[in-house]
């Protein structure tokens, strides 16, 4: 069965983690960064995702390079512990959700970001 989030469009969900990030005077700006390390893509790659209005499994499947850091990204998002989810791309949703936290709650970009 496929979750209903792998055919959801990123693009629906994306102004809600804009939101929550500048609930906490972090910024756009600051969530686009994210994204990109995570998957590679570029800002205009990001964009065009956005207004194409692509799902979170192509946008996953197309991501140019995941971050090799990843493995790096623990903790719990939604009751769940990310390093413990075994659908893939569940995960990589997961590790997203999971880094937008980290930055509503104020940790430093580079602690996000893994460097």
């Amino acid at each position: 069965m496929t979750h209903r989030i792998f055919t959801s469009k990123v693009s629906g969900v994306y102004p809600h983690y804009v939101t929550k990030a500048e609930k906490k005077n972090r910024t756009k700006d600051e969530v686009d960064q994210i994204i990109r390390w995570l998957t590679g893509y570029d800002q205009a790659a990001l964009e065009g995702h956005l207004d194409a209005g692509t799902d979170f499994q192509t946008f996953f499947g197309k991501a140019p390079a995941m971050n090799p850091n990843t493995a790096l990204i623990k903790g719990v998002v939604c009751g769940v512990r990310v390093e413990e989810v075994e659908d893939p791309l569940m995960q990589q949703i997961r590790w997203l959700d999971k880094l937008i936290d980290e930055l509503a709650k104020g940790k430093a970009m580079e602690k996000i970001l893994r460097q």
